[in-house]
């Protein structure tokens, strides 16, 4: 395994699609269960959903520095032993200082991820101006031997929140620098930062530095709007958790995104799942985590549904609420029919 995105000979490419960030399982004693972790890889990447691991529904920042390490080279190992060489690994390197993140960066590149993802540290918000976060990517960028994937989630950041015009300035700063995720829920933000860099102007005036990323990609972090900011503005795609529930099902709805010539019965089955997408996704996120584990545990089979403390695990009347609620219901049935 090399550290420039290639393994057994094959070159992995980070395009437009669609990826979940995997859950940390764990065994009764918060132990990983890294059976449990590859299966599920395996399952959602031989759907169509790519892995992110050690993303902030990976609980990263409950995991020693070793542990993600192992998380990232076991997903990668999995990947690849199973003929899954093309798909794109991206890892959360995110940590609490500028050093941490560089370190955790290097050691995935190691571990055979290709592009990492990464959150600006929250802990001393209130002293991260514009400057200090431009500066803190910047250096991330250039110590990283692999791409680097901007991160704007306010809450899980100190409530740090980058506006467009902080993005595209980075973008632009930095080669190494490959795309940014949106979990601020913005569309508006995503469709001025998609507009700034997904043209032809932005590739010739600022290429990327690495094969593994010839565009910039701006990517949402709800499943509740792919169809429209993909298909009307230029959005890369998704990083979602409702990926690691309904993985076929939103892959479909990306391939329906990516039609230029999207209408007629393709468009109506379209509406029909981003309209499921959209609800689903807002009930899942009020039951987060845990919500997502105890799901796969009674649907999927997993052994369990713990979640590491401080976090608790769901309570049993919450998860037959969301097993019983009528869009969910739906959804689940598509997702089998595929």
């Amino acid at each position: 395994m090399s550290a420039n995105g290639t393994s057994n000979g094959h070159s992995r490419v980070l395009k437009h699609g669609v990826w979940a960030p995997i859950p940390t399982f764990y065994d009764d004693n918060e132990e990983l269960d890294l059976e449990t972790f590859k299966s599920h890889v395996l399952r959602l990447a031989n759907s169509g959903m790519q892995p992110v691991i050690c993303g902030s529904m990976g609980e990263a920042l409950h995991l020693e520095h070793q542990e993600r390490v192992t998380l990232f080279k076991t997903a990668r190992e999995a990947l690849d032993e199973a003929g899954l060489t093309d798909v794109v690994l991206i890892a959360g390197t995110g940590s609490g200082s500028t050093r941490e993140t560089v370190a955790l960066s290097k050691s995935a590149a190691q571990a055979g991820a290709d592009v990492v993802i990464v959150i600006p540290p929250g802990y001393f918000a209130g002293a991260m101006s514009k400057e200090a976060i431009k500066t803190f990517f910047l250096d991330v960028a250039t110590a990283s031997p692999i791409p680097v994937m901007m991160y704007n989630y306010p809450g899980a950041a100190g409530s740090i929140d980058m506006d467009s015009d902080l993005i595209i300035d980075v973008a632009k700063s930095s080669p190494n620098i490959c795309g940014v995720k949106l979990t601020c829920g913005a569309v508006g933000k995503l469709t001025r930062i998609a507009a700034a860099t997904a043209v032809p102007e932005f590739k010739k005036k600022y290429p990327r530095s690495s094969p593994t990323t010839p565009d910039f990609l701006t990517m949402g972090g709800f499943a509740d709007f792919l169809l429209p900011t993909v298909l009307a503005s230029r959005a890369g795609g998704a990083i979602m958790g409702l990926g690691n529930i309904f993985p076929k099902s939103l892959n479909k709805l990306m391939e329906y995104s990516l039609k230029k010539d999207l209408a007629g019965e393709d468009l109506q089955k379209a509406l029909e799942l981003q309209d499921l997408a959209s609800s689903t996704d807002q009930t899942f996120a009020r039951v987060g985590i845990a919500g997502a584990k105890w799901f796969l545990k009674e649907h999927e089979g997993y052994p369990n549904g713990r979640v590491r403390r401080p976090l608790l695990d769901l309570d049993e009347k919450v998860g037959r609420a969301l097993e019983a609620n009528e869009d969910v219901k739906r959804f689940r049935e598509i997702e089998k029919s595929l």
